[in-house]
């Protein structure tokens, strides 16, 4: 067999930096827990109707198919890989509405797919960690403005840079661009989407060609665009502009009230960024994108916004609001910067040191009594003088050996970083609180 070669696009992180992330999806979790979201795993597969019904995905989707199915066989062709967690969900909701209590809060962290260009901090497989609010008919408004606080708390429980929420409204485009008189607000939408990978000139010709805009009204849009502001004076801004529109007015006082409540819980974590469209056609109301302060140029770390149509069959409707953590994207990116450490790379606190394979039964016993008590150990993996076991501890990270006692002396222990070695049982010796688990810190 000849040497494998790493597959692009699909991270394998290595023991320490698995630990991260461990650490990372933990601290999420118990986050989004403390909001009241409740855990929810779905399939990996969903069906293609599902998959491209909504926005421009139909480049991404892996399609699941057997190797040697049958040529009468199509019994796969229809399926795909989700690219995301927001349309699985959708389906989900349509399927279990009659056991689910509205309002529905879940979290969801799972690998998805997307047939993409791999580069740095983007992937084709990789996980992400996802909360959304549904309900019944009409979902409140105020669902909106509190999405951005959750995630506020779950990234800056982490020892990650800051991050920055951008947010806009898609009623206040849409609106906006109605009454410019465009008739393809969704294609201007789109356009205006693609502004920070192709530049302002490029984006006033997709305009003209794809949304049938003038040249006044492609400058109207970006004049839109270019507004930003850390708090409600984005308002006076788009007032100026001199467009009105119903729908305008609405999306509005809306990011208005979602700034305001940013600004109360939060302040400074919210940016009101009227250049923010989101790409998938299914968004309908606020919309959410954060950047990572230091790394704003490899973009959005955290995105979504609301969707009122997504989970909807015949008279059924369940619109929502929700927004996805991409988490590989996150380490990705700050890996490759060594801006995430561990303090050890392994669990592991103690080593028992085995003085002779004999003694082996014994050493499991001390081992055990250290484990029940939560403290991670290990035994040594052979009897060799008591020298090369701790260089094995030292190589593997381990902080602690442990010493048996002969002929009825004392157990020891020895912290091999500064060689200090003391008397201990194991059932009342515990190590410092910054040895007992590993250490997630900024360098």
């Amino acid at each position: 067999m000849s040497k494998p070669t790493p597959l692009s696009g699909f991270p394998e992180w290595l023991p320490p930096q698995r630990a991260i992330e461990q650490y990372v999806v933990d601290r999420i979790r118990s986050t989004f827990e403390l909001y009241g979201f409740a855990p929810l795993e779905t399939r990996a597969v969903e069906p293609l109707d599902q998959l491209l019904r909504k926005g421009e995905t139909s480049k991404e989707v892996y399609v699941l198919r057997r190797l040697q199915a049958a040529a009468e066989d199509a019994s796969d062709e229809s399926l795909g890989l989700h690219f995301d967690l927001t349309v699985p969900f959708a389906r989900y909701v349509l399927e279990n509405a009659g056991k689910l209590t509205f309002p529905f809060r879940r979290y969801q962290i799972q690998k998805v797919w997307r047939g993409e260009r791999p580069q740095e901090g983007r992937y084709r497989e990789f996980l992400q960690a996802d909360i959304d609010i549904v309900d019944r008919d009409t979902l409140p408004f105020h669902y909106e403005a509190e999405i951005p606080l959750v995630i506020g708390d779950a990234l800056s429980a982490l020892p990650i840079p800051k991050v920055r929420i951008q947010v806009n409204n898609r009623k206040v485009c849409e609106g906006f661009y109605r009454g410019l008189g465009l008739t393809d607000p969704e294609a201007a939408l789109r356009a205006v989407d693609k502004l920070d990978k192709i530049g302002p000139d490029k984006v006033a010709e997709l305009l003209t060609e794809t949304a049938g805009a003038t040249e006044s009204q492609a400058k109207a849009c970006l004049r839109l665009a270019e507004i930003s502001a850390p708090d409600t004076s984005f308002e006076s801004a788009v007032r100026a502009l001199g467009v009105e529109h119903p729908l305008l007015d609405e999306g509005l006082a809306e990011l208005v009230l979602v700034m305001q409540a940013a600004a109360e819980h939060a302040p400074g974590l919210c940016v009101a960024e009227l250049k923010i469209a989101r790409g998938l056609d299914y968004y309908t109301g606020t919309v959410y994108e954060t950047q990572l302060v230091g790394f704003e140029r490899f973009g959005s770390i955290c995105s979504g916004g609301r969707y009122d149509n997504l989970a909807s069959a015949g008279n059924e409707r369940f619109p929502g609001v929700g927004i996805s953590i991409g988490v590989s994207r996150l380490l990705g990116l700050l890996f490759g910067a060594d801006a995430l450490s561990v303090s050890r790379p392994v669990p592991t606190c103690v080593l028992v040191a085995l003085p002779t394979d004999e003694q082996r039964a014994a050493c499991d016993r001390t081992a055990a009594v250290l484990r029940r008590r939560g403290i991670a150990t290990e035994v040594s993996p052979s009897a060799a003088k008591y020298g090369k076991q701790i260089r094995f501890a030292e190589r593997r990270g381990i902080p602690y050996v442990w010493f048996p006692g002969s002929d009825g002396a004392q157990d020891t222990v020895k912290d091999i970083r500064s060689g200090t070695q003391i008397d201990a049982d194991p059932m009342t010796w515990t190590p410092p609180a910054a040895d007992l688990r590993q250490q997630i810190t900024r360098p």
